[in-house]
């Protein structure tokens, strides 16, 4: 803990909430929650928070509640971070000042993120360009038809270009641990998780594993050389004499650096990283079983099934509390 209280980097980030009526309440308490936990966590404030609204105006939450506001649509920091808050009902809330502002902030370098129904906002003030952005499963047809331009993605969040954004549920804690952990560090980010009992971090399991090669790196180049390229193979699996080949190494020498440094064959590990990939599909997009079997290299879903059941002592429908097929 004293350790990162002392490598907090000093300049506090601010986040500054766009409360629009009727938005979220679960989605904007556990972003707040989140941050109000790192703070604790990080024993100093690496993050501050700031709630407005249209005219600073009271604005009434999905439970019918209403949040202290600190202030109207007022000038912003190129540093600070805009939190777009809506809900359902989000097109009849993208009026033209919060759209005038949301641009301005756009213009200073503002780091904007839609939450729940934010992208469609962030849409409609023009605000998104090549990266994807995700929305709640309810307005995906209507978005798309809206802004047929605009890339929707089946992850339950995105992270680009300064742009962030949401499909609603747990998928907030996500993408605040993300930030946290860019920036602060990925140390404070698994203290606020642990302490929010929030263990199935699905980032922080993606992410995990280029921390592993990396450190690995620093030690043994080659090795590190090799994950990258399962990383980015898993789809089409490639063989360890060719993974061996590509370094211009044996593949001998490639079982023993697997051994000495992860403990483990070049064929378990590489099965390991393609299963927690598909776990990550699992749990992140709306990809069939079928379609996650064959984006992660198997060939056939039943084999892909068995192999996940004995990997995490579940089948992947059980994981995302599907019925079990036949």
């Amino acid at each position: 803990m004293d350790d990162l209280a002392s490598a907090h980097r000093g300049a506090t980030k601010r986040f500054i909430f766009l409360l629009l009526p009727n938005y979220s309440a679960m989605t904007f308490a556990m972003a707040m929650e989140t941050l109000k936990t790192a703070n604790r966590m990080a024993m100093g404030t690496p993050f501050s928070c700031v709630v407005c609204s249209e005219g600073g105006v009271p604005v009434t939450d999905s439970l019918g509640a209403e949040y202290p506001i600190d202030h109207g649509l007022e000038d912003v920091s190129r540093d600070d971070i805009i939190v777009i808050c809506s809900g359902a009902d989000v097109r009849k809330n993208c009026t033209p000042a919060v759209l005038q502002w949301l641009r301005k902030c756009a213009r200073q370098g503002c780091e904007i993120a839609g939450l729940y129904t934010g992208a469609w906002v962030m849409a409609e003030a023009g605000l998104i360009g090549e990266e994807a952005i995700t929305i709640h499963w309810e307005n995906r047809n209507s978005f798309a038809e809206k802004f047929p331009d605009v890339e929707l993605s089946d992850y339950t969040y995105t992270v680009r270009n300064k742009r962030y954004s949401t499909a609603g549920g747990t998928a907030v804690i996500d993408l605040l641990l993300t930030l946290i952990s860019e920036a602060e560090s990925p140390e404070l980010a698994n203290l606020v998780a642990d302490q929010l009992m929030y263990t199935n971090i699905r980032v922080l399991q993606h992410s995990a594993r280029v921390q592993v090669a990396e450190r690995i790196g620093m030690r043994h180049p080659k090795l590190s050389e090799i994950l990258a390229l399962m990383e980015t193979n898993l789809e089409e699996p490639l063989r360890p004499g060719d993974l061996a080949k590509t370094v211009n190494i044996s593949t001998r020498q490639l079982e023993r650096l697997f051994r000495r440094y992860l403990s483990a064959t070049p064929k378990k590990y590489y099965m390991d990283m393609r299963l927690q990939r598909a776990q990550h599909l699992l749990l992140q997009t709306s990809m069939s079983v079928t379609e996650v079997s064959v984006a992660c290299g198997f060939n056939s879903s039943s084999h892909f099934s068995r192999l996940f059941r004995a990997r995490y002592g579940m089948s992947p429908h059980r994981l995302r509390g599907e019925p079990e097929k036949g």
